[in-house]
């Protein structure tokens, strides 16, 4: 059986507005203080970590802007409303940082050739300035992240930076020690490995989601060996799982019932089920009693 899964209305992000506010200033001013010093001290480190930085300011500002389209109410023509922007929120989000990850590498290549003099203090100062930064900012999300995708991914994408900021300062301490120069493009890269690494499954699983895929939290096989156990249910078909949302999972199913309709009650324990359960929040459960003069046209496997 699918693990626990719990999933609130997109409606609890808007009271997240906040966090988001707080979050943007915060690491938007570090920006400027990452890019300004690492031009100084001539970092490729600290001005990748600035620019990776940067891209996350935007996926702030994409992830708080899917929020609140998210919270909008259902209109006659958007019937499931907005929730979907969150999707493309994290899909754009994965696809600006590996356009800004190709860009960082053949820097940090050309550093690579042709080392340049680093001021390592200033490098590993500001670094841990952005351990605190990010750790702060990462925080303001901690009470959602297991709610939410879209604020998940906000979350982790925070933790993920202070613990780079942890590597660029270990990189200033190193140059400072040794005088190693390449050791700031060196661990640019490193960086870079990390960051598109982590983002990998960020970008699949919101092609997937785009795709009408199944959440992966979900077990299909699960919810379809619980539907076709109910009392009465002499088989089903028809079911498809979709995210609607970030933070929201659709069900749609036919239960052959041949003795007829269950009650009101009987569905109501469904759908809490799938809810409390499995994570599924919107479910649309379809009774049929198997008359074969009205064959069902979507019974068949391969049918959508």
């Amino acid at each position: 059986m699918a693990r626990p899964h719990s999933h609130h209305s997109l409606s609890h992000s808007s009271s997240y507005n906040r966090a988001f506010a707080i979050s943007i200033a915060l690491n938007m001013g570090f920006v400027i203080v990452q890019a300004t010093y690492g031009i100084l001290s001539n970092s490729l480190a600290l001005l990748a970590d600035a620019g990776h930085n940067l891209r996350d300011v935007l996926g702030l500002l994409l992830a708080w802007g899917a929020s609140f389209l998210a919270s909008r109410e259902p209109t006659e023509r958007h019937t499931y409303g907005w929730g979907r922007t969150s999707i493309w929120a994290a899909f754009l989000n994965a696809t600006f940082i590996f356009i800004a990850c190709g860009g960082l590498v053949w820097e940090a290549v050309q550093r690579l050739r042709e080392p340049a003099d680093v001021v390592g203090t200033t490098v590993a100062i500001v670094a841990g300035v952005g351990i605190v930064v990010n750790t702060v900012s990462a925080f303001l999300f901690w009470s959602a992240k297991d709610n939410d995708l879209n604020i998940k991914g906000a979350f982790l994408h925070l933790a993920a930076d202070a613990a780079v900021s942890v590597g660029v300062a270990i990189a200033g301490i190193a140059v400072t020690i040794s005088g190693w120069n390449w050791l700031d493009p060196a661990v640019s890269l490193v960086v870079v490995v990390a960051i598109a690494a982590a983002t990998w499954r960020l970008f699949r699983e919101s092609i997937e989601l785009e795709l009408d895929a199944v959440p992966p939290a979900i077990d299909p096989l699960a919810v379809k060996t619980y539907l076709a156990e109910r009392p009465g249910v002499e088989k089903i078909h028809d079911l498809h799982i979709w995210a609607m949302s970030t933070a929201q999972t659709a069900l749609t199913v036919h239960l052959v019932m041949p003795s007829g309709y269950p009650g009101d009650v009987f569905l109501q324990e469904i759908q809490n089920y799938l809810k409390n359960t499995f994570g599924i929040d919107h479910a649309t459960i379809q009774i049929e009693m198997g008359d074969p003069n009205y064959h069902c046209l979507l019974a068949s496997d391969d049918r959508v």
